[in-house]
C-alpha cells in the first residue's frame, strides 16, 4: 500500500510540474514557438522516473521528486524563450 501511494504522490507532482512547464512556456513563447520537443522530454523524464520509483524499494519520496524538478530546471533552461531572455539580460 505505501509503494502505490507513493507512486500515486510522484505521478501527481510530475503532472503538476509538467503542466506548470507548459503553462509557462506558452505564457512566455505562444502557441508559434511552443517547444514541443522539451515537453516531450519532460514527459518522458517524467514517465522514466516513476518507472524506476515503482521498481526500487530504496529510492526515496524526496530524491525522486527532487529529481524531476531539477530536470525539469535544466530543460527549461534551453528553451527559446529562456535564452532569448538571457541573450536579452548579458547583451
Amino acid at each position: 500500500m505505501k509503494k502505490t501511494l507513493s507512486t500515486l504522490l510522484l505521478s501527481g507532482f510530475v503532472v503538476l510540474v509538467t503542466a506548470t512547464f507548459g503553462f509557462a512556456e506558452y505564457a512566455a513563447a505562444g502557441a508559434a514557438e511552443f517547444p514541443y520537443f522539451h515537453l516531450g522530454a519532460v514527459i518522458v523524464g517524467g514517465l522514466i522516473i516513476i518507472s524506476l520509483k515503482n521498481k526500487y524499494d530504496k529510492l526515496y519520496m524526496s530524491e525522486a521528486v527532487g529529481s524531476f524538478a531539477l530536470y525539469t530546471a535544466l530543460v527549461a533552461l534551453f528553451t527559446a524563450p529562456v535564452v532569448n531572455l538571457i541573450k536579452g539580460l548579458v547583451g
